[in-house]
Order: structure tokens, then C-alpha cells, then sequence
């Protein structure tokens, strides 16, 4: 026993003399010159070196003492290396980023080889490098198995993009039943989801097309869900089909016009049974949802709805009508264009500015030939920086024009009629009264005269039902401004939005599908955007709206707004002035 205890000695004694001729030991050994070395003080204090209990030949061996439940689990990491101090660990190296899953570190790689990525859309590519370059898990959708259950469901909701007015053909998808076997392959398939859900969900919100390449009429801006956003929500949901349903519109005519494509292919689906709705039919639903993309998520508590094609104006308050009176928009020529914009003023007996395109197409070439008189039939008076100026000492031929303000005063003439209502925009339009003498042509089905501002037929009661709203005010209260006030402006306190629309299809409560004329042919661009073509849908109509030469209006064909004459000018000014 004494021999075995005199060799183990021996080779402990050899490990000590190995560390201390050791880099790291003499290191030690520089920086305490008298310090004992954590080797030796672990020797000394280690049971194992301890003397061994004498036994008596014939004595019962002993049992070594229990480990402590600390002892007992004690990670084998945790223990002291060979050769190395016992009690001081060694310092812990810099931390190392965890190994990528196979698949991922795969997904990671593809994303950045243009010629995977070279055909999807540059911010999509951008968050899904993003995503899984922070990604420490497994893959999203793909296992070793194939496609999980939520994946399938996302695919499947795709699948049915027809149902939502989408195409489903603009969608590459992996097949649902894939068995992808290597990292590669998983890879690959993960990424075909990932790109055809972002692409879903930027349709969906509007983002296949951008309105303002369609026609310039469109001022419009989809409310298109970043990207990243996307990825991290549906990454987090239960229900992958549901999150991308909620994407879609959720305006009830959106819902209603989708209620009645299903409902026109339905009918299509039934053996020997005929379609309920032309081709052209039901293009004009997919037309008309798709405009619902473009429109803002959420329309306002109170809001002014002015859809061109139906030649109305409605207020509408927690979704339901509440007012509704008849309009004049602008010509084919001077179509009044698409957007959406706060009402901020109504202006009672306004005095009027003439807007750029009157004072450049109209009064320009009139007053440039001496004919001052253009000024005196319209009263209109000028000045400049707010100075008055007479027109005949101003050589028109040579000045800026556009820096001039030709403006008419409130009261019976004036083009303005009673009221105007603001709603600052870019394309100076706003609404309207008008003069006594057009009332007429509110009897009128197809009412486009003038330039791009909406008249209205009772623009008293449009006031009041808005500053009800606003304000609380009483009709006495409106009238008392109507009939006594002059260039009165009444500033709007809360947010009432004024959206310009162009709807031709419209569902009522019953389901019944109201539609009106393509009256600037925007159903006409946008189905040819849509389908590669615009069959079915013909030219817009021309301006039927034409007012008597001496009430004035017919806008000019835009190849005749340069050489117009200016007894023209003189004849037609009424029929644009305000706009």
C-alpha cells in the first residue's frame, strides 16, 4: 500500500514540475513572484492527496463519503481539466455566435446569390435576409418531413387568391406535398414560400401596381405593410391563412363587391348552369376591388365621399349615409382626379381666385391682344403682390402672368355661387356652389362640366350637415352666414376627410350591384393594366354636359385649349371659373 501511495505521489509531484514550466504557469510566476501556485494549493487542500486511513489486515473496507447533491451535478464541463489550476477556472473565451441550423445557414446563403433572388422584389429579399440572418432556431415552414401544417396552411390560402380578386398565377409556389431532402432543397422551398407570402401580402394591400403609372388622375398611395413587418408577424401567428385573409381590404364594399364575384363564379361552376354576369361583368368587380387597395385603411368617423362616375356626394358618419345631394365634375378634359385630402375651411360668399390653368389658357391669350374687356365681363380685378394693377399698362406678351392674381369678389356673380369647401391638395380642387343659372344641369344623368371642382346641387345643406358635426351648429346659424356674411371662412376643428373617388361599381344592402359609366375610362387603363387588355370596355364618353354659349363652360379639347380663340375664352369662362 505504501508503495502504491509513494507512486501516486510521485506522478502528482511530475504534474506540478509539467505546470510550472508551463507559458502560462511562468507567466504566473512573473506576475506574484511569492505567490503559492493554484496547483499546489489545490494539492494540498485536495482530499485525493490526503493520507489514506491506515487499515489493519482483515478490517471491512470503508465506503468513500456521498457526493454532495452539488457534487453529484456537476456538468462534466464544469470539471478541471488535466494539467490545469483546480480551484481558479480558466478565463471563459470571447462567445461564439451558435452554428446556424443547416437549413438556415442554407436560406442564408441563397438570399444572397443574385441568381436566386434576381426575379422578387428587392424589399422583400431585404427582410428575409434580415430574418434569418437574426434567426437562431429552426426554419419557419420546412422540416425534415416536408411542409409543417402552417406552412401548408399559408400555401393552401394562396391557392385562393382568385377568391380575393387576385391572381393566382402571379404567385410562384412550392408544391404543398414537397419532400425536400437535403438542406439545399429545404432551403429552396422555404424561400419560394417566404417570397410568395410577401408577394400575397403586397397585393393584397395594393402594391401590384402603382396607381399614378395607370393614369396621372390617380393621386393615390396604397397602404402597403412593410415587409419585415410582415415576416415577423405571420412568423408568430397560429394561423398563417387567417393573418394573410386580414390583409386584404376591410371596407364593407370591398367585402361586398368580393361577396358578389364568388356569387358570379359560383353560378359559372354549376354544370349547365349560365354565368349571372358578362365577362366584362365581372373584370369591372375586379377592377372596382382593386381600387379598394388604394384607399386608406381607415376612411374617418366622418367623412366626404365624392365618387366622379356617379355624379354624387355623400357624407357618411360611423359607416352610414347620412347625407347625399347631386354634383357637376370636371370634363373628360379636365377630369377631377382621385385622392383624398382633410376639409380644413368652408368659405361663405368667397371672392375667387383664378386658378393657374384659366389664367393661361384663357385670359392670357385675351388680354396679350388688347382685349381688356374679358376682365370687366367677368369682374375680375387685378393685382400683383397684393397691389391693384390696371391691365392695360402691363405687357402680357413678355410677363409672367402666373404672377399676377386675377380674383373675383363675392356675392350674386361670382362663379363660387354661396360657398366653397377646402381641402388643400396639389391640385387646387375643391367643392363648390355655383351659379343660379347651371341649377339645370342637375337634372342632367351624365353631369361633367367645367375643369377638375365638384359643384353641388344644395351646398347650404352639405354645410350644415358638416358643421353639425364639427361644431354643433345650428341650420340658423349656417344661414345667418349664407344670406348676411361676405368672404366668410369657417375653420373645420376636428378631421374630416374629403375623398375623391372613381368607383363604377357599387353593392347595395341587398346585394345588388350598381354601375356606373367608365366616364373618364380609368376602367378601361386599369384593365388593360390588369388583363394585357382592355376588351369590353370602350372609349370614354364624350362630354355630354355642354352649357349654352352664353352660361359659358365647354372646356376645350385639349388640342384646341392653345388656339382658342378669345371670344372663346370670353364665352366659356363662366364654365370653368372656381376650378
Amino acid at each position: 500500500m505504501r508503495r502504491q501511495l509513494s507512486v501516486a505521489i510521485l506522478l502528482v509531484t511530475a504534474q506540478m514540475l509539467a505546470v510550472s514550466l508551463s507559458p502560462r504557469a511562468q507567466a504566473q510566476d512573473a506576475a506574484e513572484p511569492n505567490a503559492a501556485t493554484p496547483a499546489q494549493d489545490a494539492f494540498l487542500e485536495s482530499p485525493e492527496a490526503a493520507p489514506l486511513p491506515d487499515r489493519t489486515p482483515g478490517a471491512p473496507a470503508q465506503d468513500p463519503a456521498p457526493l454532495s447533491p452539488e457534487q453529484s451535478t456537476a456538468a462534466p464541463s464544469e470539471q478541471p481539466a488535466v494539467g490545469e489550476p483546480a480551484s481558479v477556472p480558466a478565463p471563459a473565451p470571447a462567445a461564439e455566435a451558435e452554428p446556424a441550423d443547416p437549413v438556415v445557414a442554407a436560406i442564408r446563403a441563397k438570399l444572397s446569390d443574385q441568381a436566386v433572388v434576381k426575379n422578387a422584389n428587392a424589399n422583400d429579399v431585404a427582410a428575409l435576409v434580415a430574418f434569418y440572418g437574426a434567426r437562431t432556431g429552426a426554419p419557419l415552414w420546412v422540416t425534415d418531413m416536408g411542409f409543417t401544417a402552417r406552412a401548408q396552411s399559408a400555401l393552401f390560402e394562396i391557392e385562393k387568391a382568385e377568391d380575393w380578386g387576385l391572381t393566382v398565377s402571379a404567385f410562384t409556389l412550392p408544391p404543398a406535398g414537397a419532400l425536400p431532402r437535403s438542406a439545399d432543397e429545404q432551403a429552396e422551398a422555404e424561400i419560394d414560400l417566404d417570397l410568395a407570402i410577401l408577394k400575397y401580402a403586397r397585393h393584397a394591400r395594393g402594391g401590384r401596381f402603382n396607381p399614378l403609372e395607370v393614369s396621372r388622375l390617380y393621386d393615390q398611395a396604397p397602404p402597403i405593410r412593410d415587409p419585415a413587418v410582415v415576416v415577423a408577424e405571420i412568423s408568430t401567428s397560429s394561423t398563417p391563412a387567417a393573418y394573410l385573409r386580414s390583409l386584404h381590404p376591410k371596407h364593407e364594399q370591398f367585402e361586398r363587391l368580393r361577396q358578389a364575384l364568388l356569387k358570379v363564379g359560383k353560378s359559372g361552376e354549376e354544370e349547365g348552369a349560365k354565368p349571372t354576369g358578362s365577362e366584362k361583368d365581372i373584370k369591372r368587380l375586379l377592377v372596382n376591388m382593386e381600387r379598394w387597395r388604394w384607399m386608406p385603411e381607415d376612411l374617418g368617423h366622418v367623412y366626404v365621399w365624392n365618387n366622379s362616375p356617379e355624379f354624387m356626394v355623400y357624407v357618411f358618419k360611423d359607416g352610414k349615409r347620412i347625407y347625399a345631394d347631386k354634383t357637376l365634375v370636371g370634363t373628360s378634359a379636365y377630369a377631377t382626379p382621385v385622392f383624398t385630402a382633410d376639409l380644413k375651411t368652408i368659405v361663405f360668399n368667397p371672392d375667387w381666385v383664378a386658378p393657374p390653368t384659366v389664367v393661361t389658357e384663357n385670359l392670357l391669350p385675351a388680354l396679350a391682344s388688347g382685349k381688356y374687356s374679358i376682365l370687366k365681363v367677368h369682374g375680375l380685378s387685378v393685382s400683383l403682390n397684393g397691389r391693384a394693377v390696371d391691365p392695360s399698362r402691363v405687357s402680357w406678351s413678355r410677363s409672367n402672368i402666373l404672377g399676377y392674381t386675377f380674383s373675383q369678389r363675392g356675392g350674386p356673380t361670382n362663379v363660387l355661387g354661396k360657398a366653397k369647401f377646402l381641402y388643400p391638395n396639389r391640385h387646387t380642387v375643391y367643392m363648390h356652389d355655383t351659379l343660379p343659372v347651371r341649377k339645370k344641369y342637375f337634372q342632367k344623368a351624365q353631369r361633367m362640366i367645367g375643369h377638375e371642382c365638384v359643384r353641388m346641387e344644395k351646398p347650404e345643406k352639405f354645410a350644415g350637415v358638416l358643421l353639425a358635426e364639427d361644431q354643433g351648429w345650428s341650420p340658423s346659424k349656417v344661414k345667418e352666414l349664407w344670406d348676411k356674411s361676405l368672404n366668410s371662412p369657417v375653420s373645420i376643428q376636428g378631421k374630416i376627410p374629403v375623398h375623391m373617388v372613381y368607383f363604377t361599381a357599387v353593392v347595395d344592402d341587398d346585394g345588388k350591384v350598381a354601375a356606373f359609366g367608365d366616364v373618364y375610362g380609368l376602367d378601361r387603363k386599369l384593365a388593360a393594366v390588369m388583363f394585357g387588355n382592355a376588351s369590353g370596355f370602350s372609349e370614354p364618353p364624350a362630354d355630354a354636359t355642354v352649357p349654352d354659349t352664353e352660361e359659358a363652360s365647354a372646356s376645350p379639347a385639349p388640342a384646341r385649349r392653345a388656339t382658342a380663340s378669345s371670344n372663346d375664352i370670353a364665352g366659356s369662362l363662366g364654365g370653368f371659373a372656381g376650378d
